[in-house]
């Protein structure tokens, strides 16, 4: 998590959206977002910069509940779109993101695979 918010305060204009995920009053994860940059390639759009759950909290659902959310914030603000991108390889999150809805765009961005989750409108 650290790593992250030194990455945020670093990149100011990528507009870094974050917060910690909690499960009751304990801490037990971090999400980060690139929220609608001005300018770059994800310009004026939302993109998961991180999505972290402690490991020993994995499997809970409590990733699953985090993007939930985020997904509605997302969606309330306007966006058709939420995207994302992974690194593959060994304890890739691709099936994650895959069950959830998430869909290749084809794009490789810095090695790492462009996800895009639809956000139909309300």
């Amino acid at each position: 998590m650290s790593k992250s918010l030194k990455e945020a305060a670093k990149t100011p204009e990528a507009n870094p959206w974050y917060r910690a995920v909690y499960r009751g009053d304990e801490p037990v994860g971090f999400v980060m977002l690139s929220w609608k940059p001005p300018a770059g390639p994800y310009k004026g759009r939302h993109f998961i910069w991180r999505l972290l759950v402690d490991k020993r909290y994995q499997k809970r659902g409590i990733g699953w509940e985090a993007l939930t959310q985020v997904a509605a914030l997302v969606r309330a603000d306007g966006a058709t779109e939420l995207l994302t991108s992974y690194e593959p390889g060994d304890g890739e999150p691709w099936p994650f993101y895959r069950k959830f809805g998430f869909e290749p765009t084809g794009e490789i961005d810095d090695g790492e695979i462009v996800l895009r989750l639809a956000l139909p409108a309300q």
